[in-house]
């Protein structure tokens, strides 16, 4: 029994200072060009989406129309692009990213254009929120709940046709007299 109690002790005692080691004598991956530590996905994503889903606002307070769309994509290009790129120009940036911040303007493996599978309520929250560990900010105190729907619901229909005027900005394209007379509002 003694033996029993002598090694939970020494286990209690010698897996903290080990990982303290391991912390300390730099040999953990922290670096972005370094592989993942196991189970970090796993580890980072059950809880994000475990909030999500506990905090998910169901339905957007405004609707997609062209006006918001637009607007939307002003706000996109001024505070999203510059990590998830533009249509048909992917982030450099964001690629560099880890994890590599999604392209929200590219088809993915399954051909869902960015995160038009995700409702827009959880784009919100991960818009409204950030993401820890991952680069992505929280908007909150630099946008109006408004501004986080409309660029929220543009990311949401990213699969779906939109208005001229957006699409110009989504390509980086300089804005048209039409597309600013929107986001003046």
């Amino acid at each position: 029994m003694g033996r029993l109690l002598l090694g939970v002790l020494l286990g209690i005692v010698l897996l903290p200072v080990a990982v303290l080691g391991w912390l300390r004598f730099g040999v953990v991956p922290v670096a972005v060009a370094d592989s993942p530590l196991p189970q970090e996905r796993m580890l980072t994503g059950i809880p994000l989406h475990a909030r999500i889903q506990r905090e998910l606002v169901k339905s957007p307070v405004i609707q997609p129309d062209e006006d918001g769309l637009v607007a939307g994509a002003h706000i996109y290009s001024e505070k999203c692009a510059s990590c998830h790129g533009f249509h048909g120009k992917p982030s450099q940036i964001g690629a560099n990213m880890f994890p590599p911040a999604p392209q929200l303007w590219e088809k993915r493996g399954n051909d869902v254009v960015g995160v038009s599978d995700d409702p827009p309520g959880e784009s919100y929250w991960k818009v409204a929120n950030g993401i820890r560990l991952t680069g992505m900010p929280a908007f909150k105190p630099m946008l109006t709940d408004s501004e986080i729907w409309e660029v929220s619901l543009l990311v949401a229909n990213a699969d779906k046709p939109l208005p001229p005027a957006a699409v110009g900005i989504l390509r980086g394209e300089p804005p048209t007299p039409e597309a600013v007379a929107p986001a003046a509002k």
